[in-house]
């Protein structure tokens, strides 16, 4: 045992850290010795191995033996050296060794290669963003980890495993730090927040939504794997390690969609939030794998509280959307008829929601529609659902529009006219159901749903033509009527043309911007007014021709063709007489203006 610490003590000597700043009291260059001469740095691990094991034999025998003095200095000796060897191969290497790197020499080191999961994973795109940080993976230093782990095992088998882990954690956790600093990520806080615009949110999300994989996939990932590669020897260093260098870092990283929840709520800002969501939720398996000890329990519970607030700012949104759509003020009719902007905006709105199905329907489960009366069971039917159910999406975005349809029927009453006010709710839910057929929200409200919504825009459409046209044909007699004579036929051809005068007038402004829907109107209108005109003027034209001859030409001021060509010209917005302030379908001698 002797002879142990006496050939210990020649080798440590020779690289006792004191000895070799000063010489000759001239400060030199220490030289390292794991770079130096690999078989002296094996050899350095070897006899402090033998040395360690020597002052356990002399602590048994003889406590206070000169020789056991003698091997605990010469034991202090060695681990400063061991200390800064530590600390020179990380600081040198602190380029080589990131993440990346560690990760693929691990998968390579383990006889398994993850080189497609890797690709996989993480693409060329997110590598280039992560900028500087991610190194070429080519260079890792695969000595540098082999003396790294040599260092450790020594240190921590000789009683010094305290200050091998503060070396390490002064060493990486600035690399962590550095390397979400590239990759975007500042500690803000919330007041900080609050005072961002829209635009300047979207900039921050939009940087957290790039740099979040590479974070967790890379960044932390891949210092786990150091961190179990060089401390494998002990698992409760290992774990303090780790824990000391990212936790900070990624509390950070993971308070940040919770902090944007604080922001002051506005519609739009629900599909950011969405992509907030999803970002966590897709990378909750692998944080709670990578944080899995009980000392980065701050980690995950950072994690869950900002999917768990998220989802919650995501339904107080929706209900801000809703209260927008109750609360829209204008108090002008659209011109026309038209289909109104907050249509336009609303059916925009619900359409994007659908891409996100899947996370709406996680967050929105168990939670009941704001509604003060039980709301029909047919609005909820879902005939696409085979087990009779219906999705909680289904009936969310059912429930928007149901909402938006109430505000459009207030919307109607702004109109004068009551056959205007059914042609602009026909026009508003048309244009809703054609929105529901040409985009996702088809297979989430189903066949049925637009079956029953087209039934109500014809029974609009119905009451539209009703309320105008009935004056119209109730001015001509029925076929089959009495005796007419000359003069009550006169005054039927003058209320059929004042009648019609006013009709025309009116809706020649009025739109229809569904070109079916437009034509199907025009016909109905034609199929009911053309063929009762053409029988009375075919009928009194020539009953009355020998008796009337001279009011002949005012009588007859145009035939059923002309008519029907001139329905044609309705519900296209524009009056074809352009400035005419009469606004008179006929010249001063009674005739239909072309």
């Amino acid at each position: 045992m002797e002879a142990n610490i006496d050939n210990a003590e020649s080798f440590i000597t020779r690289w006792d850290l004191t000895s070799s700043i000063n010489i000759n009291k001239v400060k030199v260059k220490v030289i390292s010795l794991f770079q130096h001469n690999r078989k002296e740095a094996d050899d350095f691990l070897r006899f402090v191995r033998n040395l360690h094991k020597t002052m356990h034999f002399l602590a048994s025998k003889n406590a206070s033996s000169e020789k056991l003095v003698l091997a605990q200095k010469l034991m202090q000796i060695a681990m400063k050296r061991l200390e800064h060897e530590f600390y020179q191969i990380l600081s040198a290497s602190y380029d080589h060794l990131d993440p990346e790197s560690v990760s693929d020499l691990s998968s390579r080191g383990s006889g398994t290669s993850n080189s497609d999961t890797q690709d996989e994973i993480i693409s060329e795109e997110e590598l280039i963003i992560a900028g500087e940080y991610v190194a070429d993976m080519e260079s890792v230093s695969a000595i540098a980890l082999s003396d790294l782990k040599s260092i450790a095992d020594c240190m921590i088998s000789s009683g010094y495993g305290k200050e091998c882990c503060m070396i390490y954690k002064l060493i990486r956790k600035s690399k962590i730090d550095e390397g979400l600093y590239n990759l975007g990520i500042e500690q803000l806080k919330s007041s900080q927040i609050r005072k961002m615009n829209l635009e300047t949110i979207e900039q921050v999300t939009k940087k957290w939504l790039n740099a979040v994989k590479i974070a967790v996939r890379t960044l932390f990932s891949g210092e786990r794997i150091l961190c179990n590669h060089v401390f494998s020897v002990s698992n409760a260093i290992m774990e303090s390690c780790f824990s000391e260098i990212t936790r900070e870092a990624a509390v950070t990283l993971f308070r940040l969609p919770e902090l944007v929840t604080k922001s002051k709520r506005s519609p739009e800002k629900i599909f950011m939030l969405m992509e907030l969501y999803e970002a966590i939720s897709d990378l909750l398996p692998e944080i709670e794998s990578i944080f899995c000890f009980k000392s980065t329990q701050a980690i995950k519970v950072q994690a869950h509280s900002s999917l768990v607030k998220l989802g919650e700012s995501i339904k107080a949104t929706l209900s801000v959307f809703v209260a927008a759509i109750q609360k829209n003020s204008s108090k002008s009719p659209v011109l026309g008829g038209a289909v109104h902007p907050l249509t336009r905006s609303t059916m925009s709105y619900i359409s994007l929601l659908t891409a996100r199905e899947g996370t709406l329907s996680t967050i929105l489960v168990g939670n009941p529609l704001p509604m003060n009366s039980p709301w029909p069971e047919s609005y909820l039917e879902n005939p696409n659902s085979t087990d009779g159910s219906t999705s909680v999406v289904s009936v969310h975005l059912a429930w928007l529009i149901l909402v938006l349809l109430c505000k459009l029927d207030g919307k109607a009453k702004l109109y004068k006219d009551v056959s205007l006010a059914y042609l602009f709710l026909a026009n508003n839910l048309s244009f809703i159901v054609e929105n529901v057929r040409m985009t996702n929200l088809i297979y989430l409200l189903g066949d049925h749903w637009v079956a029953r919504h087209v039934k109500s825009v014809k029974l609009y459409v119905s009451s539209c033509e009703s309320v105008t046209w009935t004056k119209v044909l109730s001015a001509l007699p029925e076929k089959g009527s009495k005796t007419v004579v000359p003069e009550f036929a006169m005054v039927c051809f003058r209320k059929f043309k004042t009648a019609l005068e006013d009709a025309y007038r009116k809706q020649m402004s009025w739109i229809v911007e569904d070109g079916k829907l437009r034509e199907d109107l025009k016909l109905s209108i034609a199929c009911k007014l053309v063929p009762k005109y053409q029988d009375f003027y075919d009928t009194y034209l020539v009953k009355f021709s020998g008796e009337i001859e001279n009011n002949l030409e005012s009588l007859t001021w145009f035939s059923p063709n002309d008519l029907a060509n001139y329905l044609s010209h309705l519900f296209h917005g524009a009056s074809i007489l352009g400035s005419t302030s009469s606004h008179s379908l006929f010249n001063s001698e009674g005739f239909l203006l072309t």
